[in-house]
């Protein structure tokens, strides 16, 4: 990759951080809250950089939507936010370590993912639509990552004391994260399906980087 190419990238990754940024500080926009959790729709600016600039700079963008995760549980918390910040506590409970793991590993995971389904999808697909059926497939696989990493993570790590703040029994706790999976995580996946096709597609068209 030459100079300019490398300068272009950097450029489009500093916009694309400033918008998960700023759509983290914007209410109901970013970080849309739903009772004792938050659905969120940050994750979609790390896929589309991921298609359009490759994993590592996906990888990139995923930590900064863990670094806002990180700042709003710490700073804008619900009961919940224990599990994305170490430095938040309710009563007894409180983040430790695994909260570090949980904010940022699935985000930067969410890039990678989503960049190898892209090009896996576009390799095998033949015909006019591919490229449309490679950004959903894109989009899909990288919301999903985040989603499905974070709850089994919380059931891993935070289980006994994510059940007592919900108010639910240990039993119960797993029927009630394929709940929230279920109940946000699809439709997350839908709409991240849907950006992605819709803007990576438009800016693929501008030839503002290097196709994949």
């Amino acid at each position: 990759m030459n100079t300019s190419n490398k300068l272009r990238n950097r450029v489009i990754t500093a916009v694309l951080t400033a918008i998960i940024f700023m759509m983290a500080n914007i209410p109901f926009l970013g970080y849309i809250p739903l009772g004792v959790i938050r659905a969120t729709i940050i994750h979609v600016p790390v896929i589309i950089g991921a298609v359009l600039l490759g994993p590592t700079y996906g990888a990139f963008l995923g930590a900064m939507f863990g670094m806002t995760s990180l700042l709003a549980s710490t700073f804008t918390p619900t009961l919940t936010s224990f599990i994305f910040s170490p430095f938040y506590r309710v009563g007894d409970v409180g983040g430790n370590g695994f909260s570090l793991i949980i904010c940022f590993v699935p985000r930067i995971l969410i890039g990678v993912v989503a960049y190898y389904v892209y090009v896996f999808v576009k390799k095998h697909i033949k015909g006019k639509a591919r490229e449309s059926v490679a950004l959903m497939a894109a989009g899909i696989a990288g919301s999903m990552t985040n989603t499905l990493l974070v709850m089994n993570m919380v059931y891993l790590f935070f289980g006994k004391q994510y059940a007592g703040v919900n108010g639910i029994s240990i039993d119960a706790l797993y029927g009630a994260i394929m709940g929230i999976i279920l109940m946000n995580g699809v439709p997350e996946a839908i709409v991240a399906a849907i950006l992605t096709t819709a803007i990576a597609g438009a800016l693929k068209k501008t030839k503002i980087t290097e196709s994949v």
